[in-house]
């Protein structure tokens, strides 16, 4: 079956996602993402105004994917923060979801350099991350306490990039 042109742009984000989460925003030319899409560069631009357009629609569908997967573990009902805690704190270490760790990152790094869309998909995907544990947590209504598990998630990703995951293996006893 042919992808009607209109459909194009939306049948290559899996595509596109999969490169960057793979590779890294550095690493994603316009030739290589029309490469991963199986397209041009040409034709992505036909469908995008410009290169910021493409990796604006493709963190986007990162970041719906990512959303997705945290739908997909989360608990039935809300938590105590530190039973929630050690729920999700095993699982950024799963290689499903480690590439997006590693995009957190560098969007993180893009965004303290000044980068305004990483800046803005970057605190997108933090707010839904905020959101997302106050809607697990027995806290509840606590957005201070939501935000302290977001920076410790957030602390631990850093870290264990950094090759320090004997420090966090030892803080979470």
């Amino acid at each position: 079956m042919v992808t009607p042109p209109a459909d194009r742009p939306a049948a290559w984000l899996d595509a596109l996602a999969d490169h960057v989460l793979a590779h890294g925003i550095a690493a994603s030319s316009l030739r290589a993402l029309a490469r991963a899409a199986g397209t041009s560069d040409r034709m992505l631009l036909y469908y995008f105004s410009d290169k910021d357009a493409v990796l604006a629609a493709v963190l986007d569908h990162a970041a719906a994917r990512m959303m997705a997967l945290l739908a997909a573990v989360a608990p039935p009902q809300p938590l105590a923060t530190a039973a929630l805690r050690m729920r999700v704190l095993p699982m950024l270490r799963d290689p499903a979801v480690a590439p997006f760790m590693r995009l957190w990152l560098e969007l993180a790094a893009r965004g303290a350099a000044g980068d305004p869309l990483a800046r803005r998909i970057g605190a997108d995907i933090g707010r839904g991350f905020l959101t997302w544990i106050e809607m697990h947590s027995t806290s509840g209504d606590d957005r201070a306490a939501a935000a302290r598990l977001l920076a410790e998630i957030e602390g631990t990703v850093l870290l264990d990039s950094l090759g320090m995951r004997d420090v966090v293996d030892q803080a979470l006893g």
